[in-house]
């Protein structure tokens, strides 16, 4: 009865991680505030702290695809207006 009840708990654990796993996303786990030359730049995601992520950040995308970790645009003048001008490349 023991051994019955250890495999339904161990099967609820795994079917939880499994379910946890499918809504998993990729976060930021530590940002830089160094300024970046916007000329490199082709998007950006905005990562929210409570939206799943343990810190706020802004995700700039490069053109050649690297995906680098920087202050959220409430923490550096200079996020907020990379982010407009990308936003006006778009249009």
């Amino acid at each position: 009865m023991a051994s019955g009840v250890a495999a339904l708990l161990l099967l609820g654990v795994v079917c939880s991680g499994l379910v946890a796993g499918e809504v998993a996303m990729d976060c930021c786990l530590d940002k830089s505030y160094k300024m970046l030359p916007l000329r490199i730049l082709s998007d950006y995601k905005i990562q929210e702290a409570d939206q799943g992520c343990d810190i706020s950040a802004t995700l700039f995308i490069t053109k050649t695809g690297r995906i680098l970790c920087v202050a959220h645009p409430s923490e550096r003048e200079w996020v907020e207006k990379h982010i407009k001008l990308l936003n006006r490349r778009k249009e």
